[in-house]
């Protein structure tokens, strides 16, 4: 049994090796000591996406969205909440789909905002539309049982 889990620092990008143990203790970055988590999601770019795709051993929820859109905006806030409570447990991380159209493109996303949960690299299950804090939290923690 691997004891360890990989977290990509959302400040500078470095991989941490955190014994899985010592998850909820406020873990800092190696590199730059900056905290792994936040209680706030990440802003993911093209120059991001991928490492926190494919490098943290977490699961990684993430909103599709654009400054334009309404429900996006009212969800907001609802992502930020469900941030403070899913982490450290699960990386939450937004994706502007105005900026990021190539990404947007490579996952199919159709309406926004649009929420797509992935575990190790790989899509688990994507749910549209706006949600609130508890139903987003309810609902990554049925499709992680």
């Amino acid at each position: 049994m691997n004891d360890s889990i990989h977290v990509v620092c959302p400040q500078c990008g470095a991989i941490n090796r955190i014994p899985a143990s010592r998850l909820d203790a406020r873990p800092k970055c190696g590199k730059c000591g900056h905290p792994l988590f936040s209680g706030h999601p990440v802003e993911l770019t093209g120059n991001t996406f991928a490492k926190h795709l494919s490098r943290n051993d977490i699961p990684l929820l993430i909103d599709f969205w654009a400054p334009w859109c309404g429900p996006c905006k009212m969800m907001a806030p609802a992502f930020t909440q469900a941030a403070a409570e899913l982490e450290p447990h699960i990386r939450l991380a937004k994706v502007n789909t105005e900026k990021e159209q190539n990404i947007a493109a490579q996952f199919g996303i159709r309406s926004i905002p649009t929420l797509v949960l992935f575990m190790n690299g790989v899509e688990k299950d994507r749910q549209p539309g706006a949600m609130d804090s508890s139903n987003i939290v309810q609902w990554v923690r049925s499709r992680l049982s």
